[in-house]
C-alpha cells in the first residue's frame, strides 16, 4: 500500500497523532464539516452510511473547519459535544482544520490535487466529501450539497 495518501496524519478531535496508514485497506469518506452549518444535518447521514457499512470496511473522517461563513468557531470540545448531542456522531472526528489556502491540511491539498472540482483545487463550502478506495486512491468527489444518501451507491460497489 503506497498510496501518498497513507504517508499522511491528522490530529485527532483530542489531539493524538493518527496515521492514514493505520486506516490501509480500508474505503474512507473524508468529509470537512461545521457544525453550525446549514448542511449539519448530514451529520445523521454521514454516520447513517457508517453504521450501514463499518463492518464492511467503511470508515468517515470528519475535519471541522472554520473557513465558511464562521460556521464552526468553537473549540474540540465544543464542536465534540455537538457532533455527539445533536447528531450521534460516532465516527472519527479530527482537529479542526484549513481545507483551502496556504494553510490547507495536507490531506486536503492531496485530495484536492487528485480530484479537482468545478472550482479546481478549491474546496467550494462545508460537507465536501472525498471517497477514498481500500487501496488509497482517491476515487470520487462530491459536492456539499449531494447527501450522503446518494453515496450509497458508490460505498455499495466499492465494499
Amino acid at each position: 500500500m503506497n498510496s501518498p495518501f497513507y504517508q499522511l496524519e491528522a490530529k485527532s478531535l483530542s489531539g493524538k497523532p493518527v496515521s492514514m496508514n493505520d486506516y490501509a485497506g480500508k474505503t474512507v469518506l473524508v468529509v470537512n464539516t461545521a457544525s453550525k452549518c446549514g448542511l449539519a444535518p448530514q451529520f445523521e447521514g454521514l454516520e447513517a452510511l457508517y453504521q450501514k457499512y463499518k463492518d464492511k470496511g467503511l470508515v468517515v473522517f470528519g475535519f471541522p473547519s472554520n473557513q465558511f461563513a464562521n460556521q464552526e468557531p468553537g473549540d474540540a470540545e465544543s464542536i465534540s459535544e455537538a457532533c455527539q448531542l445533536n447528531y450521534g456522531v460516532s465516527f472519527p472526528m479530527f482537529d479542526k482544520i484549513e481545507v483551502n489556502g496556504s494553510n490547507a491540511h495536507p490531506i486536503f491539498k492531496y485530495l484536492k490535487s487528485e480530484l479537482g472540482g468545478i472550482f479546481g483545487s478549491r474546496v467550494k463550502w462545508n460537507f465536501t466529501k472525498f471517497l477514498v478506495d481500500a487501496q488509497g486512491k482517491p476515487v470520487k468527489r462530491f459536492a456539499p450539497t449531494t447527501k450522503p444518501e446518494a453515496i450509497d451507491k458508490y460505498l455499495a460497489k466499492l465494499l
